[in-house]
């Protein structure tokens, strides 16, 4: 009977400054509409940054001291690379508009020269056993470059319009991209015959589209436009190629795992 008669207990008022702590705001209690992307990024930076560096790893693993020496990188083949390189800016300021007719002109014998240099420096290195993995590397940069470079150039000269340049660039990009992805797996992509008849029929196109001449240009234009859009087909055609056999082989290896 005390018992039930006893007053409850009444808890003593906390001291200042007690409890303030626990009404304060704390960022991590706060739900805000970002925080699962920033969650989604901290999981996924540290496996970009990864493949990154182990991208740059298996580069410098495959690039040995004697490819890094005098010798090796002012060989035949990588010098034609090296001119093949410095006609790229000659060749934007000659296509600034407005390009006449004769700047026009010597861009198209440089682009010419240039092209012929792709040619000439894959034969030298292979038959004087002058493969490097500087030239490896140069080589396919230096015709991404070139060719890029004139596409853009065309656009304010109304030979090709520039959604059809974001395709061809559009491709390069995501191929280049995903040769990176395998690299830093241990997959190297080589090039296929399919990538290498698009080079050559962009290479046709750009030679039809870069000289001016009055009486036969429509001519010029409509043969350069159709090996453009030849390459544009090949290029995406050899694209899903890649990308199929990048899946096929990292099924193998995960089944291969398992």
């Amino acid at each position: 009977m005390s018992a039930a008669l006893t007053p409850a207990r009444t808890a003593s008022p906390a001291p200042p400054g007690i409890g303030l702590q626990s009404r304060r705001w704390k960022p991590e209690t706060l739900r805000h509409p970002f925080l699962p992307v920033r969650g989604a990024l901290t999981a996924c930076v540290p496996n970009v940054v990864k493949t990154i560096f182990s991208v740059k790893k298996n580069s410098a693993t495959a690039m040995n001291r004697s490819d890094l020496s005098r010798q090796s990188l002012t060989n035949l083949p990588n010098i034609l690379t090296y001119i093949r390189m410095a006609t790229i800016p000659v060749i934007v300021v000659l296509l600034t508009p407005p390009a006449s007719m004769n700047s026009s002109n010597l861009a198209f014998l440089l682009y010419v020269l240039a092209s012929i240099t792709d040619y000439l420096d894959g034969i030298l290195a292979r038959r004087r056993n002058l493969v490097t993995s500087v030239g490896k590397l140069l080589d396919p940069l230096a015709d991404k470059l070139l060719t890029s470079a004139v596409l853009i150039m065309l656009i304010p000269l109304g030979k090709v319009q520039a959604w059809l340049v974001f395709l061809i660039i559009g491709r390069e990009l995501i191929i280049t991209g995903l040769r990176s992805i395998a690299a830093g797996h241990g997959l190297i992509l080589n090039a296929s015959r399919m990538g290498k008849n698009k080079m050559v029929s962009q290479t046709i196109a750009l030679i039809f589209l870069l000289p001016s001449v009055p009486r036969i240009d429509w001519m010029l234009d409509y043969a350069g436009l159709f090996f453009l859009w030849v390459s544009v087909v090949l290029g995406y055609w050899s694209a899903m190629d890649y990308f199929s056999h990048f899946y096929r082989e990292a099924k193998r290896r995960s089944q291969s795992k398992e």
